[in-house]
């Protein structure tokens, strides 16, 4: 469902993502893993549509980002890290104005609205200015604006943050609930426990290159044995010495 060849972003003389390949099947949630400023969030925008690579394709449902955008947008919705919107929109007329974008109206969006703010408990602020939300509420309203359209495939970048436990539990379940029903979610996240629990297959970035992917047992099998969780491997692979380092610097 998505298809990533030959990705690379380059800003000036820095390589950002370097020539990555993915492919994230229907039907999986993908799970996106590196330090920060490995290139997960440059190569989730690419994917997204918002930056454009300097070289390499992304495929969305087999429709080319870059010679149909729109296609592909039509069919895949975005949550970034940070929830930025505009905040002299009440949360209600920001999901019609997102489902207009989409070509959508009418009953069946105020329907997916109700569900989807009921959800995440945010009925009762629904006719109230964004700027009088709080960073998870927004954060909920995002996500809520990504599956509004039902799109095939939702790229997020961070899903957790400012999200309270039960807010977070409640997007845990979705995301399952909608991988289940044939759907693909590619997902970044700096938690560990949530990658493992959650994610069908894995990919750890580094440097902007892809160090590993698979499935954990494929993870494990990759590097030295030994590896105890997903938080020793990732660190294995991409950060080491990070423990000795911490100890010089206390010691210094």
């Amino acid at each position: 469902m998505i298809e990533i060849k030959g990705l690379t972003k380059k800003f000036g003389s820095f390589t950002a993502v370097d020539a990555i390949d993915l492919q994230v099947p229907a039907g999986q949630l993908f799970g996106f893993l590196g330090p920060n400023g490995a290139g997960k969030t440059t190569t989730l925008r690419m994917i997204a549509g918002i930056l454009q690579p300097t070289a390499g394709r992304v495929k969305i449902g087999g429709i080319d980002i870059a010679a149909d955008p729109t296609g592909a947008k039509a069919i895949m919705g975005f949550i970034p890290d940070r929830p930025f919107i505009y905040e002299k929109l009440t949360g209600g007329e920001f999901l019609r104005f997102v489902a207009g974008l989409y070509g959508q109206s009418g009953d069946v969006v105020e329907h997916r609205m109700t569900e989807l703010l009921t959800l995440f408990d945010l009925m009762e602020w629904r006719d109230e200015l964004v700027e009088s939300y709080s960073h998870g509420m927004r954060q909920k309203l995002i996500i809520s604006s990504a599956f509004l359209h039902r799109p095939d495939v939702i790229v997020v970048d961070e899903p957790m943050v400012g999200l309270d436990p039960k807010a977070a539990r409640i997007l845990k379940d979705l995301f399952r609930e909608y991988v289940s029903r044939g759907h693909t979610i590619m997902m970044s996240t700096h938690t560990m426990e949530v990658a493992e629990s959650l994610c069908d297959r894995i990919a750890i970035i580094h440097g902007g290159r892809i160090r590993a992917a698979g499935t954990m047992d494929e993870l494990y099998a990759s590097v030295e044995a030994g590896a105890k969780g997903l938080e020793d491997l990732f660190l294995r692979l991409t950060g080491e010495n990070a423990a000795r380092e911490a100890v010089e610097v206390l010691d210094a």
